[in-house]
């Protein structure tokens, strides 16, 4: 198709070809003529489609928050001829990319690569690839979309930054190797699942009425449950937040915090006031990955009150610890949180944001002994849980 220049010089050129013979001008109608005969020699150059394939590549495919990520574009002539005026458009997100490519002689290959934006948390959309062919003179472009494998579409997941933290001592931890159904004391174990027999499980565990159903010999899943259970709620209103910055740090922190109990394979609830986020129970060994993969997708809400978030901790049993992450912005909701600190062995207040002179914006109602602690970024954050931690 034509590009705005070329639409330009063909108009221009019938223009000026019609006037020149209607008026009898050989000057305008030559000029006219050349503009025509470019228009068509660039729709010649651009007619034929050239034969390229592309592959691209994202390495890492996720990455937490500021570090590096890279895409990468490969094509690849597999053509006759060589291509010249071979032009890239890759979109990352809402921010096109436009990437220059040398001419390509026949079977040749060239890689592109850029540097992927990693700045905000989410699933970052890549694709689909565009490739524009252009003439010499920018009169007419053609234009292809690559499709589904072949350079179309893929995705960067940007995860929250982490600092490696001490899990939180609460309770009784009776087995810090995490869940077992052999070794545990009897008294601590509770029904998880079921799952098939493998040789060495303890037969009195065997699960005869399953077994008989599915005709393969199926034994209860017994887990420890004087585990030491972290439960994180996670403040997303956007008016408990003074910027952006602050709520990515305070995600950054809820990380943290269930980052640390699901490595070592400890269970984590980890709720805001939409609901609940994701929960684990310390059994899988991909825990701390889906903790952060979920949190990668966590956005501010505009919810009034902060007090949804604590509803479902009243309504059933809780131990171990709450930690409460919230910013230094409104507070509305969070004396919800004297409802329910007794049902927990531990409980911690982080508040992310740049340390400021108090304006009275501190959750009412809570108990001296509930430690707040003030956090401007993952360094500082580091410091205060360690002290919290051998307090």
């Amino acid at each position: 198709m034509l590009s705005p220049t070329g639409w330009g010089a063909l108009v221009g050129g019938a223009a000026l070809t019609g006037a020149g013979y209607g008026l009898g001008y050989a000057e305008p109608a030559i000029l006219g003529a050349g503009c025509l005969l470019g228009v068509c020699m660039a729709l010649v150059w651009t007619g034929r489609a050239p034969q390229l394939a592309a592959r691209r590549r994202v390495t890492p495919r996720k990455v937490a928050r500021g570090d590096r990520a890279e895409g990468s574009v490969t094509l690849g002539n597999t053509g006759r001829r060589t291509r010249r005026g071979l032009e890239v458009t890759d979109s990352c997100g809402e921010l096109p990319l436009t990437l220059r490519v040398p001419p390509l002689a026949a079977g040749a290959e060239h890689t592109v690569r850029y540097a992927l934006p990693t700045e905000r948390r989410g699933r970052i959309a890549l694709g689909p690839l565009r490739l524009e062919r252009t003439d010499p003179l920018g009169l007419a472009r053609r234009v292809r979309v690559f499709g589904p494998g072949e350079g179309g579409t893929d995705t960067l997941l940007v995860r929250p930054r982490v600092c490696l933290l001490p899990v939180l001592p609460s309770g009784t931890a009776h087995h810090v190797e995490g869940p077992t159904s052999d070794t545990a004391d009897e008294g601590s174990l509770t029904f998880h699942a079921l799952r098939e027999y493998v040789l060495g499980d303890d037969l009195r565990r065997v699960h005869w009425r399953s077994t008989a159903r599915t005709g393969t010999l199926m034994v209860k899943q017994l887990v420890d449950v004087s585990l030491p259970h972290t439960t994180v709620v996670l403040d997303t209103r956007a008016a408990a937040y003074r910027t952006e910055d602050d709520f990515e740090l305070a995600v950054d922190a809820a990380a943290s915090v269930a980052f640390a109990a699901a490595r070592s394979n400890f269970p984590v609830d980890v709720l805001s006031e939409t609901g609940p986020v994701l929960r684990t129970d310390g059994a899988g060994g991909n825990d701390a990955e889906a903790l952060l993969d979920r949190l990668a997708l966590v956005h501010r809400s505009e919810r009034a009150s902060a007090a949804g978030a604590f509803d479902d901790l009243e309504r059933a049993r809780r131990r171990g610890s709450l930690t409460v992450i919230t910013g230094t912005g409104d507070v509305t909701g969070l004396g919800a949180l004297e409802r329910v600190r007794r049902r927990f062995d531990r409980t911690v207040v982080l508040r992310a944001g740049a340390q400021a002179e108090d304006d009275g914006h501190e959750p009412p109602g809570l108990g001296s002994d509930v430690p707040q602690l003030r956090v401007t970024g993952l360094d500082s954050l580091l410091a205060a849980w360690r002290r919290e931690a051998v307090r």
